[in-house]
């Protein structure tokens, strides 16, 4: 990483904890998905303990969703991300800048807080080391294909309106395999097969979601 590509991580860092407030937005989102589930469903702990996995990578989905609209939105607005697309760097170097930057304090923090809301649901013991990998490889599955969905609707007036439709189906493999994962490992069988999936998608994300990004911002800030 060279060095205006250093400078930017670490504004973008900085810029991220003096916003507390949308830093915790997708945290208490998340944390609130879990917590009302139980009360719309069923308080019973065997039940509860086998929709867990998918009502955590449910609530993991849509808290991303949550944060994605301020991933180049604020430096649209302030005419900085103009100036970052006219930089003699590659565009798609300063995404990636961008992507690790949203997946660090939007993406990991769920990986964290994943298990506590794991015992408050009762997911049986077999399911937490499946949860944490399928967290830690997955998530920033979506904070790549989320950029995307970003560098479109950046431009537009009601952009958070629209990218749910544009990313959510892309999110669908990495829910049905992550959420899989989790469930096979909560009935004692073999994961590995879900998560040399998600590993695969990942390597997929990385080559192609930069560059896709990348021509999107492009398009949106010539319109």
């Amino acid at each position: 990483m060279n060095g205006s590509m250093k400078a930017l991580f670490k504004r973008d860092m900085l810029l991220a904890f003096r916003s507390r407030g949308d830093l915790l937005n997708p945290l208490m989102f998340f944390l609130m998905v879990a917590s009302l589930f139980p009360l719309a469903v069923s308080p019973d702990p065997l039940f509860l303990g086998q929709i867990a996995p998918g009502v955590i990578w449910v609530g993991a989905l849509l808290a991303t969703l949550l944060s994605l609209d301020l991933l180049f939105k604020s430096d649209f607005e302030d005419g900085s991300l103009e100036q970052m697309l006219l930089m003699p760097q590659p565009t798609l170097l300063m995404v990636i800048v961008k992507v690790l930057v949203h997946w660090l304090v939007a993406g990991l923090p769920l990986a964290f807080i994943a298990p506590l809301l794991g015992l408050m649901l009762g997911l049986p013991s077999g399911g937490f080391a499946p949860l944490m990998a399928t967290l830690l490889l997955a998530t920033p599955i979506l904070s790549l294909l989320g950029a995307i969905g970003a560098g479109l609707t950046v431009g537009l007036r009601k952009g958070g309106m629209l990218m749910p439709l544009l990313i959510l189906p892309l999110y669908i493999p990495v829910l049905i395999f992550a959420s899989s994962a989790v469930q096979a490992g909560v009935l004692g069988n073999s994961y590995v097969g879900h998560m040399a999936f998600l590993g695969a998608y990942l390597a997929l994300t990385l080559v192609v979601a930069p560059v896709a990004t990348a021509s999107a911002l492009r398009i949106s800030i010539a319109r």
